[in-house]
This record gives structure tokens, C-alpha cells and sequence, in this order.
């Protein structure tokens, strides 16, 4: 039973809609418990430039208002999803989701899932083209998002393989790339903090599956990881999708998943 979404976002950041908008939808679609979580503020990140320390400010009052206009009506939580290069405090929030979007090069950051041009700009420009040398330095920059963010939830572990669903852009059973994912997991494992199955690149048209590959959930649940289901929601119609296609990979491998209504009232 599908009883809450803990990541989305809304107007204060990249996504298309209010938070209120948000709350509405999940009342619509029946669930006990919503969570907003606005892009942590980061000076170059375009995506998050709403998220000002002052608009952040109003981030927070709003869904203060919301929770108290629809008491007994649905759980609402304010949170924020936590990118590790983002200097923003977490300390004001009900809970984070530790994630990575951008590696930092001697260019800057720059972003690995804005669009497959931009990552082969970045393979070539600042690894010689080597995508394996890429993706190494991908996780092991998430091997490290607990210990700096400090998160409750580990967002898209995978989200270097956003455009390599058809295996263009690399094989996912090459040794060095498993190595470095294997890697970065076992490092996260450590700080028992579950991972997101992730629906949002699915609901965008990027993929058909959610993050990670089934690959992956099999290895980190076999250490004992545990899994959230997340939407990564930018519009309102979005809560909740592609979640019948996660919990179908999860039960098929055994899984239960934890739900984060539970998770976040408990920590």
C-alpha cells in the first residue's frame, strides 16, 4: 500500500507547481503523508535559485501554514533535498535527502543529469574522454553524501546512468564501472540510511526504470540496505508515479520497502 511521497519539488525551486498544489494532489491520490523537498541552495546551481536564504525563509513558513490548514486531513513535512556541494544548513528541516548532481572539476561544477550533452562535454573536457573515469569520480563523490549531508534518505544513487538506459553511453556491467558502484555502496551501507527507488527520470521521458537498476537494489539489499520509494516529483500530476513499476521490481526481489512516513516520524 502506497501511503506517502517524500520527494518533490515545487515552484521555490525547478518544479511547476505550489506546495499547496502538491498537498492537494497527494489528498487526491489518498496518501496519509506528503513531503515537499526544495533543492538545497547552491550559487551554481540554476535549479535551486529560488531557494534563496530568504526565499527559503518563505519555503518554510508556507508549509508551516499548510500543515496547520490540513490537520487531520494529511501529514505534511518540510524538507529539503540536500545536494553534497550545497552550503545551505539542513538544521531548520524535518528531514533530507542527501543527493549529487554535479561533479566539481577545475571548469566548476558541473551537472550530471541536465542533459547528455552536457555529461559528454564533461566526459571529453575533463577526463579524456574516458566515461569509466567519469563515473568513478561520480561515486565516489556520492560515496561520501551521508557523512557530509548528514541525510535520512540517499537519493538516486545512479543518477549518472539518466541517459544510458539504451547502453550508449556506457556498459553497465563493465568491470570499472561496477567496481565503482559497488564501492560507493558498501561506503553508504555503513551509515544505514536507506536509498530511494527514484520514479522521477521515468515520469520525465528519460527512462522506462526507476533508480537504481535492479542490479544494484539486489546488491545493496543483500548487505542489508533498505529502500524508499521517491517520485522526485516536479509536477503535481507526478506524485507518486511509476510506483506500481517499483514495487513490482522490489517484490520481485523480496523487497519491502520502508515507508517514509514511518521512517521520518521515528528518526
Amino acid at each position: 500500500m502506497i501511503r506517502s511521497d517524500f520527494h518533490c519539488h515545487t515552484l521555490y525551486c525547478d518544479g511547476k507547481d505550489s506546495p499547496e498544489d502538491m498537498v492537494r494532489s497527494a489528498l487526491e491520490k489518498g496518501l496519509a503523508a506528503v513531503g515537499i523537498s526544495g533543492h538545497s541552495y547552491a550559487p551554481f546551481d540554476p535549479g535551486c535559485q529560488g531557494m534563496t536564504p530568504e526565499n527559503e525563509a518563505k519555503y518554510r513558513r508556507q508549509i508551516s501554514r499548510l500543515k496547520k490548514k490540513y490537520e487531520g486531513q494529511i501529514k505534511i513535512f518540510c524538507g529539503t533535498e540536500q545536494d553534497i556541494f550545497s552550503p545551505a544548513p539542513v538544521k531548520p528541516f524535518d528531514y533530507s535527502i542527501g543527493s549529487v548532481h554535479y561533479l566539481k572539476t577545475r571548469d566548476g561544477y558541473i551537472s550530471v543529469d541536465d542533459t547528455i550533452d552536457i555529461l559528454r562535454r564533461l566526459r571529453d573536457g575533463c577526463f579524456g574522454g574516458d566515461i569509466y573515469a567519469l563515473c568513478a569520480a561520480y561515486y565516489e563523490t556520492v560515496s561520501s553524501v551521508c557523512k557530509v549531508t548528514g541525510c535520512d534518505i540517499i537519493g538516486h544513487f545512479d543518477l549518472i546512468s539518466k541517459f544510458n538506459e539504451d547502453g550508449s553511453l556506457f556498459d553497465a556491467q563493465d568491470p570499472r564501472y561496477r567496481s565503482a558502484w559497488m564501492s560507493a555502496a558498501d561506503e553508504l551501507l555503513k551509515a544505514d540510511v536507506p536509498f530511494e527507488v527514484n520514479t522521477g527520470a521515468m515520469s520525465r521521458g528519460y527512462r522506462t526504470e526507476p533508480y537504481p537498476s535492479q542490479e544494484i537494489i539486489r546488491y545493496i539489499s543483500g548487505k542489508g540496505g533498505r529502500f524508499v520509494l521517491s517520485s522526485d516529483a516536479h509536477r503535481k500530476e507526478d506524485l507518486t508515479f511509476g510506483f506500481e513499476r517499483a514495487l513490482e521490481i522490489l517484490n520481485g526481489l523480496g523487497i519491502e520497502p520502508v515507508d517514509p512516513l514511518d521512517l521520518i516520524e521515528n528518526k
